[in-house]
Formats: structure tokens, sequence, C-alpha cells
């Protein structure tokens, strides 16, 4: 992490003096840049070049009464980070974003629009999966954009327990990210697609012969006959062996009729 060569040596001093912080320490950007020697722009732009690296993500995350926290994760390498901003800060605009705490005074924030259906579903089986384990605390912004790779999960025939037992055990020690771990074993765990359904034959609504769609036969809409006649195997027997004793009395007779020739011979 100290040798990622991309980093300023100012933003690497803030990575390391972040990660030695404890979980649940709390300190926001403008106190952090107040206390530090290169001051508020130095920290802001510390601060920027950690979040475009991946090691620092600030997230807001919607409460049950509508209010927003914010919380920031950090890591010891690279993850994903969005998109930075082509809007630059304004000048003498403090440092935003908060090291692995909370904000004291959440802010109101208009209603997001629903998700769809399935969406919404995915969301909710992932937080009932992942509830047993505290470690594998997600965010609803989090949860959302693992949502879509659930939904394939549940989409391929998967349960919330198939789920539990592909997401749950081996956790990693210590674990710095639970969206990356669940986004990982989510995506490299996922279960074949189902194979398409055998296609069932149809049978007519009247006589119950096969035809090639739901419907009427030809000879049953009065379009003409059918080309055979489906015979059960009872009546096939039933004349097969009618076949063979008409065969056999043949055979008798015509073995009586050369008796007499015989005798006189």
């Amino acid at each position: 992490m100290l040798q990622y060569r991309q980093l300023s040596y100012t933003a690497r001093g803030l990575l390391a003096d972040l990660l030695s912080r404890p979980d649940g320490w709390r300190e926001d950007g403008r106190h952090m840049a107040d206390t530090s020697p290169q001051g508020r722009g130095a920290i802001r732009k510390a601060l920027k070049e950690l979040t475009d690296a991946g090691f620092y993500r600030v997230e807001k995350i919607r409460m049950p009464d509508g209010t927003i926290r914010t919380e920031t994760h950090v890591y010891d390498t690279p993850w994903f980070a969005p998109p930075p901003s082509t809007t630059p800060p304004a000048p003498g605009e403090a440092a935003t974003g908060r090291a692995v705490a909370l904000v004291k005074d959440p802010e109101k924030e208009p209603t997001l629009p629903d998700d769809d259906a399935q969406l919404r579903e995915a969301v909710a089986t992932l937080f009932r999966v992942i509830r047993p384990e505290p470690r594998l605390r997600l965010g609803e912004a989090e949860a959302r954009e693992l949502a879509p790779l659930v939904a394939q999960w549940l989409e391929r025939g998967s349960t919330p327990t198939d789920l539990a037992h592909a997401l749950l055990p081996g956790l990693p020690t210590p674990l710095h990210s639970a969206a990356a771990v669940l986004r990982y074993r989510l995506a490299h765990k996922l279960p074949p697609a189902r194979p398409p359904a055998a296609a069932r034959y149809a049978e007519c609504a009247r006589c119950h012969d096969p035809v090639p769609r739901p419907g009427i036969c030809r000879a049953c809409a009065g379009l003409g006959t059918p080309a055979a006649s489906v015979r059960s195997a009872a009546a096939t027997a039933t004349v097969g062996a009618a076949r063979a004793r008409a065969l056999l009395h043949a055979a008798k007779a015509g073995f009586g009729a050369c008796r007499p020739e015989d005798a006189a011979a």
C-alpha cells in the first residue's frame, strides 16, 4: 500500500494514518485538515487521490425514517471507486467525508424513485441471507448495487439457503469490505443457467389426439381426417391374437386335406 507510486506522499501518509484508526473512530475531513500541518487544501487533495484510487469511499445510506447518514470506508488495497466528479470543489471549500464515522446531524434528502419489484426482492433477500453474520453489514446503497447479481441467482432457481451457503462460510479475517467480498462471491459462484423446459406435446381438446399446438385437431374442426389413428396397445394385441388364431386354423385345415392323398399313395 505504501509502495503505491500513483499516490503522493501526503496521500500515502494520510492513508496509513486512517488505517491505524480503530473501527468506529469519528473525525471529519475538516478536523483532519485543521490538525494537519499541511492544511485543508493538501488534505482535501489527498482524500481525492485516495478516493480516485479506490482506497477511500464515502457512502450515503438512507435510514428507515428518511434521514441520510454517511459512512466512510478505508481499504488497504484498491477498491473500485465511483468515477471522480468533473466539477472541482469551490475555493476554500472544506474537505468532505468522514473517516469510519457517522454524520452527527443527518440531513433530509428527496425520496429516491422505487426500484422495480425484482430488484426490491433481491435486496430484501440479500439482507435476510446476511443477517446472521454481523461482519457482513451493508448499507442500502451497497445492497442495491449487489441486487442485480442476487437477482441472477434467484432467476436461476437459487434459494436463500443456497445464497447463504455461498456467501457466509469462510469469510476472510480481517474483513475490510463486506460489499467487496459479497460481490466477488456472487459473481464467481453464480450457478449455471437452468436448461430450458422440455416442450410438452398438446392434445386435442375433444378427442385427445396429439396436436402441434393447443386447441382441437383438424378432424374435430371439420377440416379433414387425421392421417393416421393411434390404436391403443390393448386393441393392437387383440387384433394380433385374432390373426394368429386364423393362421393357425388355416394351417390345420390344409394339413388335414392332404391326409387322404397320402393314404391313397
